[in-house]
């Protein structure tokens, strides 16, 4: 399986989301809460994904302190 698509897995990002949710992740620039963003990737995933296989992904940027 191609790196990408291993990193794009359910189980992957399945894994990455419990990790941010047990170390009580904070919200990013785009206030979104450990809490929102479950429901969030729900929604957009399959969207989310396909624009980082395109290479259309845009994060926001992160903040500095």
């Amino acid at each position: 399986m191609e790196l990408l698509e291993e990193i794009l897995s359910n189980q992957n990002m399945n894994q990455a989301y419990k990790r941010v949710y047990r170390n009580k992740g904070a919200s990013g620039v785009d206030g979104v809460t450990v809490e929102e963003l479950k429901s969030h990737l729900r929604k957009y995933k399959n969207e989310l994904r396909s624009q980082i296989r395109k290479r259309k992904y845009k994060p926001t940027p992160a903040l500095r302190e």
